[in-house]
C-alpha cells in the first residue's frame, strides 16, 4: 500500500508539558488566520481532522488525518438465540 503524503497543519502547534502534573499532556497553539485557512481548505462534512504526532528527531507535530471509512455492503443477518446459562444463575 503506498503511504499518501503528510499534510501538516498549518497554523497548529502542539507541545508536551514535561515539567506538568501527570494529568496535563501537553498544549495547543493555534496562529488564527494559518488555522483558520487550513481548516476552510480541509474541511469535509463540517470537520477537521488532525493527529498528534511524534517525529523521530522527539518534536511533536500535527497532521491532517485523512482517514476514510469504506462503506460495507449491509447485509441482514439474524440475530443467534442466546444459549441459555444454568438454571440456578440469579440472572
Amino acid at each position: 500500500m503506498a503511504q499518501e503524503e503528510k499534510i501538516f497543519a498549518d497554523g497548529f502547534v502542539f507541545k508536551r508539558s514535561e515539567n506538568a502534573p501527570d494529568f496535563v499532556v501537553g498544549r495547543i497553539s493555534i496562529k488564527v488566520d494559518d488555522a483558520v485557512a487550513f481548516i476552510q481548505q480541509h474541511v469535509k462534512n463540517g470537520w477537521v481532522n488532525l493527529g498528534v504526532k511524534q517525529a523521530r528527531s522527539g518534536n511533536y507535530y500535527m497532521e491532517l488525518d485523512t482517514f476514510e471509512a469504506t462503506s460495507k455492503a449491509t447485509t441482514t443477518t439474524k440475530p443467534t438465540k442466546k444459549v441459555e446459562e444454568e438454571e440456578d444463575s440469579p440472572f
